[in-house]
């Protein structure tokens, strides 16, 4: 369990050197790390480039280990507000906040009132408060903080006995929000870990090849881009894109047509495909990269940039086909919130599912959310919660409910749910006071893909959530698909999600 921690200072200036040190020591002798140290974003362009502050405050600490984070920092202009930069840059580091307050001059009362607030702000910004240092604390406190357990020292030195009240919940550490740019970096360092090759079949389109040089430079994948090694490298050098690391595949090289041919009309004899068919078929690079999994020359295949659905998943399906215990594939999005990560499903492929294919499904979302770091608690959403209502997807919905419970005793699992009852704890208490799931849903599964299209992307829009994916669920090898709107962070994110896939 990660056992960083950042401390937050609310005044300027403060000697934060003892107070550090001491926890560093409660800590196991954590290395110091100071945030706003030369070379590294100022407090000001945490507010005013916060999302590359962030990026490159995880790119210099992505393999810190546990640390302590030291967040003192000179004065600054009087508009900004320091806790909330303390957030964001805790909320990326993954750390859990411990408060400190200068109380010169301060009442309890006043202390106290001063660490709400602080622990408030906080928390509306990402930040996880799991601690208050007060120095130079004229008082005891009568009472305790809702939010974390509070150390008082009566001057501005600071040894590890001053600070015994903390002790648990350093021993402890809560769990932190994930904001999406540091839970996109965890995924791509679970890429890194085991790089994994990746077909391209489009690389006519620029942004497939901006997107490769992304991933070569991030180390997150091995690149296969299906084209002429020629016209490629032309493009590359207009782009100004460095794709040296990329292996480029001819659809005309014809050892790879003979061996993919060959194994394409064994596959599909029975569907009268012969090698003559099967060398047209090649043609199509959707094919094309279909077979190079197929033949163990990548373990995963992105398309979709300029091709529709139904093109990148017909090889899959025909060649790579669903797993045993899966009958339906599914496309579902992980969406990052500020604070936490859920998983929406079905948004992209079946239509309308019966209740057979709903109850695989939702098993197959439990499983791409659990692989992606998500306590899996399965929704199946209905316009109605528990037997409140009725009709004819009521029931479709029940009845999968019950076929997952079956055949997967082990998840949690429940519905009809209504949406508000599925997020929200005070709604449950009242719809579905004993359900495993209600109030605490992670995993969401849709009964009909108007829905779930139409829900994802409403969430997209209005929350801020960033939606990644279609992740394509139940295929034995991983093959994802594009939107053909798919910006270039897009397709960078599809192909992490397809080497992590791709690693199992």
């Amino acid at each position: 369990m990660n056992k960083s921690y950042y401390l937050a200072p609310l005044q300027a200036d403060t000697d934060t050197e003892s107070v550090a040190k001491s926890l560093a020591q409660l800590l196991g002798n954590s290395p110091i790390h100071q945030v706003f140290k030369e070379g590294l974003p100022s407090p000001e362009e945490w507010i005013l480039k916060s999302e590359q502050s962030a990026q490159q405050v995880i790119d210099t600490f992505s393999n810190a280990g546990d640390v302590l984070y030291d967040g003192t920092y000179s004065a600054t202009s009087a508009s900004l507000d320091i806790t909330e930069v303390h957030a964001h840059a805790a909320a990326h580091l993954l750390a859990p906040m411990i408060l400190l307050i200068d109380a010169s001059g301060m009442d309890e009362e006043a202390a106290i009132n001063a660490s709400r607030i602080m622990a408030l702000t906080a928390s509306r910004h990402g930040g996880t408060p799991a601690g208050t240092i007060l120095i130079n604390a004229t008082f005891t406190p009568s009472v305790g903080l809702e939010h974390a357990p509070v150390a008082t020292v009566s001057g501005s030195k600071v040894d590890a006995a001053d600070l015994e009240n903390l002790r648990p919940i350093l021993q402890n550490p809560p769990r932190v929000a994930i904001p999406p740019l540091a839970y996109q970096g965890m995924l791509t360092e679970r890429a890194k870990a085991a790089p994994r090759t990746i077909v391209l079949p489009e690389s006519e389109d620029d942004r497939v090849l901006q997107a490769a040089a992304q991933i070569l430079k991030l180390s997150a994948a091995k690149i296969i881009l299906l084209g002429e090694e020629g016209e490629v490298a032309a493009r590359a050098q207009k782009l100004k894109l460095d794709l040296s690391g990329a292996k480029v595949v001819s659809l005309s090289d014809e050892s790879l047509i003979e061996r993919y041919g060959q194994r394409l009309s064994e596959l599909r004899s029975d569907k009268g495909v012969t090698p003559e068919k099967a060398r047209e078929l090649l043609k199509d690079s959707a094919y094309f990269g279909t077979m190079m999994i197929e033949c163990g020359d990548a373990d995963g295949m992105v398309s979709g940039a300029c091709h529709t659905t139904a093109n990148t998943i017909r090889p899959a399906l025909q060649i790579i086909k669903t797993k045993p215990e899966v009958s339906t594939v599914s496309g579902a999005f992980l969406m990052l919130f500020s604070d936490h990560a859920d998983l929406y499903a079905d948004c992209a492929v079946s239509i309308n599912p019966d209740c057979n294919q709903l109850a695989d499904i939702a098993a197959s979302s439990a499983k791409t959310a659990a692989q992606f770091g998500i306590d899996p608690k399965v929704a199946l959403i209905s316009y109605s919660t528990g037997d409140s209502g009725s009709g004819e997807t009521v029931t479709k919905v029940a009845e999968a409910v019950k076929l997952v419970k079956e055949n997967h005793p082990e998840l949690a699992v429940d519905g009809p749910l209504q949406f508000d009852a599925a997020i929200d704890r005070k709604v449950a208490a009242t719809k579905r006071p004993d359900s495993p799931v209600a109030g605490q849903a992670s995993v969401f599964v849709f009964n009909h893909l108007d829905v779930g299209n139409c829900v994802y992307k409403a969430v997209q829009r209005t929350a801020g959530a960033v939606a990644v994916g279609p992740i394509l669920q139940g295929l034995n090898k991983p093959v994802n698909d594009l939107s053909r709107g798919a910006l270039v962070a897009d397709i960078v994110n599809t192909i992490i999600i397809t080497a992590i896939q791709a690693q199992e």
